[in-house]
């Protein structure tokens, strides 16, 4: 039999089997519709900064830039002049951090790899973007409760992730491949965070998700 985890997610208990590749297996809650890897299959705080090691993200990349700014963009005509943000899970060439800070805004930094900075969760931010970083949260459910808790009133959370389709296009999916993404959202868990943390949710493009709280 397939094994069973609660949600990290919701915390649900209702979650069952949705896919299995030769490495893992892959359960789904059927309350926020999260699709997550249970625990036994992750891997070490050491394999995993290994595989992140690995990542080229330089600043200055062009490339890179214009994958950002599917982010940034959208977000940049929310926002009013001078306002202050925070990336979370930065990485260690904290590019969105300083597209944003040539756009005007203040910017401090978060990565418990890279920028392990706690000091930052005990100020108030008018924004807060995540770019790459969802899919790997071991406890999403505290995550975003702290997110949201350090976000003013009317400020936005910017998320960048793959979303899942459907279990077909899961199982072809690159995705899954890498192994230190151990949660998989959808439309319908989007929902369920706006719901749980009275956002308003606006979808900008396949990858690019803002929250505005209310």
């Amino acid at each position: 039999m397939p094994e069973t985890a609660p949600c990290p997610l919701c915390q649900g208990k209702n979650c069952q089997f949705f896919f299995k590749d030769t490495k893992r297996i892959y359960l789904a809650c059927l309350h926020c519709h999260l699709v997550f890897v249970p625990k036994s299959y992750w891997l070490s705080p050491e394999e995993e900064q290994a595989v992140y090691d690995l990542h080229v993200n330089d600043v200055q990349d062009p490339g890179y830039r214009r994958f950002l700014s599917r982010l940034a963009a959208p977000l940049l005509k929310k926002l009013s002049p001078t306002q202050k943000g925070l990336d979370f899970g930065c990485g260690p060439g904290p590019a969105l951090a300083a597209m944003m800070e040539e756009a005007g805004h203040l910017m401090a930094l978060f990565d418990p790899f890279y920028h392990n900075t706690p000091a930052v969760f005990s100020n108030q931010y008018d924004f807060i973007v995540t770019t790459e970083v969802v899919e790997h949260l071991k406890d999403p459910c505290q995550a975003f409760e702290t997110l949201f808790s350090i976000l003013k009133p009317g400020g936005w959370l910017g998320i960048m992730t793959k979303q899942v389709i459907d279990r077909d296009a899961f199982s072809r999916w690159h995705y899954i491949r890498d192994l230190t993404h151990i949660c998989f959202y959808s439309p319908p868990a989007f929902e369920y965070l706006a719901r749980r943390f009275n956002a308003v949710l606006d979808f900008v493009g396949n990858d690019v998700i803002l929250f505005n709280k209310n």
